[in-house]
Parts: structure tokens; sequence; C-alpha cells
């Protein structure tokens, strides 16, 4: 699961002529969901979201999650986030979890951020539709997550197996580095 995070002072988003979500001060959040995506995912990613300390206090900067703050959430589906580029003009959508099965994640994503904090400040776009997205960020503040930045490999054998032998290449040129100029001890 990927998730765009962006502190904003207001955020909403629109479909056609009308607004189907809107918030002041808080988090927009643009949520990708992998076709490999799990419970855990979510949590991660939910934890994430509402601890995150991206708002200032009086006490200083970085101090306050949205959650401390009590501030509000603006989700929005957003499946480009797993889109691949690395081939071609066109981008690759095939890791995005498919719409029948992602619009329940993403209904489960939104009830958890609903139950693990306070259901009335959280707002949602239309999944599936075209949506127009506004959004003052503040400071500019954007992060990224991502619940498997450090276990693809570990998910996917062939990705693996591309690691190791790219590993196994870079060890190779070292130890051709190292007979040129020995490492010091």
């Amino acid at each position: 699961m990927r998730a765009v995070l962006q502190r904003v002072t207001q955020a909403s988003v629109t479909v056609g002529d009308r607004i189907v979500g809107s918030i002041g001060s808080g988090i927009c959040v643009l949520l990708g969901i992998s076709q490999d995506d799990t419970q855990d995912d979510m949590e991660y990613i939910a934890r994430k979201v509402l601890g995150l300390r991206i708002f200032d206090t009086s006490s200083g900067m970085w101090k306050a999650s949205v959650q401390d703050a009590k501030l509000e959430i603006l989700c929005v589906s957003q499946f480009t986030l797993y889109g691949k580029t690395t081939k071609g003009m066109k981008p690759d959508f095939h890791s995005a979890m498919k719409s029948d099965r992602s619009r329940q994640f993403f209904d489960d994503f939104v009830a958890l951020l609903g139950r693990s904090y306070c259901a009335e400040k959280i707002q949602t776009g239309e999944f599936g539709a075209m949506m127009q997205v506004a959004l003052v960020n503040d400071g500019p503040v954007t992060l990224q997550l991502d619940s498997r930045k450090f276990s693809y490999d570990a998910q996917d054998p062939e990705q693996a197996a591309k690691a190791a032998a790219k590993l196994a290449a870079k060890e190779q040129r070292r130890s051709k580095f190292d007979k040129v100029i020995p490492p010091s001890a």
C-alpha cells in the first residue's frame, strides 16, 4: 500500500460540478492499493496517517499528529501510485489491485481510520470517478509512505532473484576494485 500525505490548510474533491469531499486544516491522503496488499498493510498505513507528527504546536515544529491536533483527513483512492514507467511511454498499472476488490479495501481503510480516530473528521473522494482534487499544501509538507518498502523483494521470487543477481554483480565489481586498492583495516 502506498500513500502520499500532504499537510493542507484546505482540500476538496469535485466530481463533475459537485463537491464530494472537503476539509479544512489536516491531511490529504492519496492512497494506492496493490494487488498483494493485506490487512497488515492497511493497518501500517493507517497508523502512519494518524500518528505522523507533521504539525506544529506552541512548543515547536513537528510535535503533533493529525489526531493530536484534532484535524481532518481527506482520503482519495489513486491507483496510479502503482504505475510503472520503466518500459515504454505508457504507464503500466498491473500492480494495482483491481477495482472490484480495491473498492472494498479502500472502504475498509477509511472505516479503520474512523474507528481509530473520529469518523466525522474523515472525508473521501468518489471511488472510481474522474475527480478533481484541489488543495492548499501547508509548508509545503508532502510525504510518501509505502507499507512494503523493505519487503518487496521477499514478496516476489522474481524480484528477489533479480536483487540477488544485482548484489552479486556489485560484490564482484567491488572485489575487483579491492584488488587494485585494498580496503583499509
